[in-house]
């Protein structure tokens, strides 16, 4: 059943342009706590404020996937050290904000930076403010293999949908990935339309990428809980259907702030929870689908 909403367009777009917050700088880093959940073989999540990290430990060393916010980089460091690991040898970006590379300045004296080639540009950017730290030193642009820990680590280049940027990083020996914000598991997505995000392109990164994993994968989504194959296909055909419900909204002559005001089913309701709420995620599919 559908909920009728009330939001103005000009109040819609502004949710929309304000979809990376300034959340750092309201946070009380003080009181974040650095948790750590063993995944399997030789990768742990850790989980602080921001977006999940992965950690591979092993006889080669430390290899970090994202890195949080940078005030959280010495709580970070911490945690790799009560997990028996030294300074992170590599460094991952699965994609450019703030929230998953806001400590590679930090980390950048002991660790290599990999991202894809759209990750070191946007960081590039003077309007981004990073240091020249920060900026990846390797970049690929469609794929790119580590061998570290026993294991080959895969980074593949998921295009147009979260970000133009955006990497998922396979852990083949360990049987984990890390999907970044390509995937999450508390509400819609963002679809960072102003970096090159899509959501057609979402969906087809992930329905591509579901298709190669195998079935007893354990996912390491950008936020939220540790989460299954399985589970991530229901969040697709999720993430699917309610573009399609808006898309054909928009097909049939409905403006933005009309099928904002209609609003999607109930069972969405839960979504628009996290992050990105229902009227952010409307205006990114409509915005996103009116210039493809």
């Amino acid at each position: 059943m559908f909920t009728t909403k009330t939001c103005s367009l000009g109040a819609a777009l502004v949710l929309v342009a304000a979809a990376v917050p300034a959340f750092a700088a309201e946070t009380d880093f003080d009181a974040v706590q650095i948790t750590a959940t063993p995944v399997a073989g030789k990768i742990t999540m850790l989980q602080g404020n921001g977006g999940n990290i992965a950690v591979s430990l092993g006889t080669d060393g430390v290899l970090m996937v994202d890195d949080q916010f940078a005030p959280l980089s010495e709580k970070i460091t911490a945690a790799i050290t009560k997990l028996g690991g030294g300074a992170p040898h590599f460094l991952l970006n699965t994609h450019w904000h703030g929230d998953h590379s806001g400590g590679n300045e930090n980390f950048a004296d002991t660790a290599t930076i990999i991202a894809q080639d759209n990750v070191r540009v946007r960081l590039a950017d003077p309007a981004n403010t990073r240091e020249d730290a920060a900026l990846p030193v390797i970049t690929y642009a469609t794929g790119l293999s580590i061998h570290y820990n026993g294991e080959e680590i895969k980074l593949i280049h998921l295009p147009h949908g979260h970000t133009d940027g955006d990497s998922a990083v396979w852990f083949t020996g360990s049987n984990v990935i890390h999907m970044g914000d390509e995937y999450v598991t508390n509400g819609f997505p963002f679809i960072d339309l102003d970096s090159g995000g899509s959501v057609e392109g979402l969906i087809d990164n992930l329905t591509r990428i579901l298709a190669q994993l195998p079935d007893d994968i354990r996912i390491i989504p950008g936020h939220g809980e540790l989460s299954t194959k399985g589970a991530m296909s229901a969040w697709i055909e999720g993430v699917r259907a309610s573009a399609k419900i808006i898309t054909d909204q928009m097909a049939a002559g409905k403006s933005l702030a009309a099928i904002i005001q209609q609003g999607l089913p109930d069972q969405y309701d839960s979504w628009g929870m996290g992050f990105i709420n229902e009227t952010a995620y409307i205006t990114a599919v409509y915005t996103s689908s009116s210039n493809p």
